[in-house]
């Protein structure tokens, strides 16, 4: 069979599933439909909550703080850079 005839092969046979009157579901959807049979899941929440980092540093930083290390210390690197007469090579 030549590679021409495997792919026109192949492209008819996906046709042919695509055209499928019933399609049966994956098996992660049967498992699920399974189990929330007899035990349907609970509400989500729209937004859960943020996962703990490994340090704990962050439930306790306001949210700015980072911002203002940042610019702060690209502040501190233009006047060091600055004071120390550089210049660029172009």
């Amino acid at each position: 069979m030549s590679e021409r005839d495997d792919f026109e092969q192949r492209e008819y046979d996906l046709r042919w599933a695509d055209g499928a009157e019933h399609k049966e579901p994956s098996a992660r959807a049967r498992m699920l439909a399974a189990r929330w049979k007899h035990n349907p899941p609970g509400p989500v929440p729209f937004r859960p909550e943020p996962a703990a980092r490994s340090r704990g540093l962050s439930r306790h930083r306001p949210a700015w703080l980072s911002t203002v290390l940042v610019l702060g210390g690209m502040a501190a690197l233009i006047v060091l850079l600055g004071y120390g007469g550089f210049r660029p090579p172009f």
